[in-house]
């Protein structure tokens, strides 16, 4: 459970950096970039040769992000001055021709057979205990800063509830999701039953499940709006239980996270790279609050609103979307950097328009301009990844091919089902919805 608890958190932090970059270009700065992966190329396949020629990482890194800014340079000079399309037309582009060098390119990228045995950050390093423990107070610092910013927004959320509402609707609101995971796990188990005794067949099964779901989310919607006429706090309450649940599930994994430090000798590498990732997503993070906060960062967010607006005040919009552009190419680029790292062999495979999808999702679902949301957006992404890993195989009759185009046909739908009831993503404004106009 450690070991894949580790995999889960470097995965996380490893998404959540590269969501950082894509909501900078598009969440603060309206630039429409579906071929993000290309950023990422450059910098996990710059970073990797280079190590293997005895750079040392954080330098090798630091060029990987320079040559992914490059890159941003390149399109911004080639686009920018267009309709906001052509740049969505030909970052899919470059990113599918960086691809196919990768591919055939043997001689520099070693083509299908991929890189592999590269050095790996702090893989030979064994911490003194004194080093674990400092290395375990840098986590906790991280993840309280994490806990005080997110007491303060939940805070802001129900300042205009008074706390007699909120008191009576937690417990229904409590008591509502526990029903709900009852009754999905009850629609599981009868499916597993149905699926081991082959007593219907496989398109009889997906049918009852399909009727199951759709009954328990009617029921519930309408069984919502009744109770929600009754407490006007219902929908307070039902936020603070759920976050509160979350918050425990995030105490939880720190611990098992704080405890792999502790026995950092076991896996050196994964350990190792879990407080990099970590490390590195704090640091990102941090800096792009300053910057989206700063003058600089009020700028793009009316370029993003209206441009033209913006040249009327005199500011060089090209020259800042061209900055924006090449600030979260390497941002992607140093995600590409942990992203070989986590993966230890890196193959133009690894780089398919999937991972770009990937970075949309959470973006989308965390909320475009708002960089706590795309950190919420891949913890639930993720999540979502571990839950149905091992659940959909048990209760659908489907092989793992099948099994992984289901899940993503599922994301799409979750994704159609967000557009509709929250436009904005979970953490977004919805004043800010004429982002792209």
């Amino acid at each position: 459970m450690q070991g894949y608890i580790v995999f889960l958190v470097i995965f996380t932090a490893i998404y959540a950096v590269f969501g950082l970059g894509l909501n900078l270009q598009w969440g603060y700065t309206g630039l429409i970039n579906f071929g993000h992966v290309a950023f990422m190329v450059l910098g996990a396949y710059t970073t990797v040769l280079l190590s293997l020629r005895g750079v040392p990482l954080i330098v090798a890194t630091m060029v990987g992000a320079g040559v992914a800014a490059l890159l941003g340079l390149l399109i911004g000079f080639a686009t920018l001055r267009l309709r906001t399309d052509y740049l969505a037309i030909v970052t899919i582009g470059v990113s599918e021709l960086l691809r196919l060098i990768a591919l055939n390119e043997q001689w520099l990228t070693r083509g299908t057979f991929g890189i592999q045995r590269f050095p790996l950050p702090l893989a030979n390093f064994i911490p003194t205990m004194s080093v674990r423990i400092l290395m375990m107070a840098v986590l906790t610092l991280i993840v309280g800063m994490g806990y005080w910013r997110w007491w303060k927004w939940l805070r802001r959320q129900v300042k205009d509830i008074p706390s007699e509402a909120l008191l009576k609707s937690a417990p229904t609101a409590l008591g509502y999701v526990a029903s709900l995971g009852i009754l999905v796990f009850g629609i599981g188990a009868i499916a597993k039953h149905l699926k081991s005794s082959n007593a219907i067949p496989d398109w009889g099964l997906g049918l009852f499940l399909v009727a199951a779901f759709a009954i328990v989310i009617v029921s519930y919607h309408i069984l919502t709006k009744r109770v929600s006429t009754k407490l006007s706090a219902w929908s307070s309450g039902l936020l603070l239980v759920c976050h509160f649940l979350l918050a425990a599930l995030g105490l939880w994994i720190f611990g098992v996270s704080a405890s792999a430090i502790y026995d950092y000798d076991q896996n050196p590498a994964k350990n190792g790279l879990m407080f990099v990732s970590v490390v590195t997503l704090a640091l990102i993070f941090w800096g792009l609050e300053r910057l989206v906060e700063s003058p600089w960062g009020r700028i793009l967010k009316a370029i993003r609103e209206d441009e033209e607006v913006a040249k009327a005040l005199g500011k060089n919009v090209f020259w800042y979307k061209l900055q924006s552009l090449m600030l979260g190419g390497a941002i992607a680029g140093i995600a590409g950097a942990l992203y070989a790292w986590q993966l230890t062999t890196v193959f133009p495979k690894n780089f398919e328009p999937l991972v770009t999808f990937n970075a949309w999702t959470i973006v989308v679902l965390g909320g475009a301009g708002n960089n706590t949301g795309t950190l919420l957006g891949a913890a639930i992404f993720w999540a979502y990844e571990a839950i149905t890993r091992f659940i959909l195989e048990d209760i659908i009759p489907l092989n793992e091919s099948q099994l992984n185009a289901f899940r993503i046909m599922v994301i799409g739908l979750l994704l159609m089902g967000l557009m509709v009831w929250r436009p904005q993503g979970i953490l977004g404004k919805k004043e800010e919805l004429t982002l792209g106009r």
